[in-house]
């Protein structure tokens, strides 16, 4: 048997707004421009937004899987060819966004055969704490978590972080921090967050990188482009090139536990 050598890492957020989709989307072409396959799922299960951001109007999705005998290789679409794909998801669905346990490991294990093929598995989550997004976030490797300089975006993203570790045991987080105006901003902001975890939920969460504010992003967003792709000297595009490094160096550390491990292995072993 092949080892599986595939970091699964899940993106989510507190509150919507925060430039979650954004970040993964570019974190990927970034981690797939580096030499690594990357498969992209769109977690917000009932309301998919990264084939509008791409552009892309799939003949499939996710429901796909449930409701027929489609194979995953033909619900995966290219973003760039030779290694990065997305899954879509579907928009207007209730029963996705409500998914129970049944159905994710249903979900997972028709899945499975697709993921040896890349480096890294990316979960786009929909923000918030509904069940469905906690039951994915614990069940990925790493969890990042995406904040910007905003009180409500802060303490939503407490909240988040909170019902994780109580009803999830989950103590690990990555923070990267979104639209801040200045590297002050973007360490005043983590650190917010930071000390309130520590006082009160007693975890340290780390700080992955900021992401600064920049109009090329927008702009990106319009053009229903990567950034990465469009302008990648910009400020916010050398930013998450950073954190793709860093990411990159993680997976490599991670290397030999990773041979051992489903990338999404409780979720799989769960009866449907």
């Amino acid at each position: 048997m092949t080892q599986n050598t595939t970091l699964s890492v899940s993106i989510l957020s507190g509150k919507g707004g925060v430039g979650k989709t954004n970040i993964a989307l570019n974190l990927g072409y970034c981690l797939y421009r580096g030499g690594h396959p990357l498969l992209l799922m769109d977690c917000d299960l009932g309301l998919a937004n990264l084939d509008v951001l791409l552009g892309i109007a799939p003949d499939r999705n996710m429901q796909d899987l449930l409701d027929s005998d489609a194979a995953p290789r033909d619900i995966a679409v290219p973003i760039e060819q030779g290694g990065f794909d997305f899954l879509p998801a579907a928009s207007g669905v209730p029963e996705l966004v409500e998914m129970d346990g049944d159905m994710r490991a249903l979900l997972v294990r028709k899945l499975e055969p697709l993921f040896a093929a890349y480096d890294f598995l990316f979960l786009d989550l929909g923000a918030g704490i509904n069940p469905t997004v906690l039951a994915f976030a614990a069940m990925t490797q790493l969890r990042i978590v995406i904040v910007t300089p905003e009180p409500t975006s802060l303490t939503d993203s407490y909240a988040l972080m909170k019902v994780l570790s109580t009803q999830h045991g989950v103590r690990d987080f990555f923070v990267i921090v979104n639209q801040a105006e200045s590297r002050k901003e973007e360490t005043q902001t983590f650190e917010r967050l930071a000390a309130a975890c520590r006082k009160f939920l007693d975890i340290e969460p780390q700080f992955l990188g900021g992401v600064r504010l920049d109009k090329a992003l927008p702009d990106a967003v319009r053009k229903q482009k990567p950034l990465m792709r469009v302008a990648p000297q910009s400020p916010a595009a050398q930013d998450l090139f950073s954190i793709a490094v860093k990411l990159q160096r993680m997976r490599s550390a991670l290397l030999p536990e990773l041979a051992d491990k489903h990338p999404l292995r409780a979720l799989a072993e769960e009866p449907y």
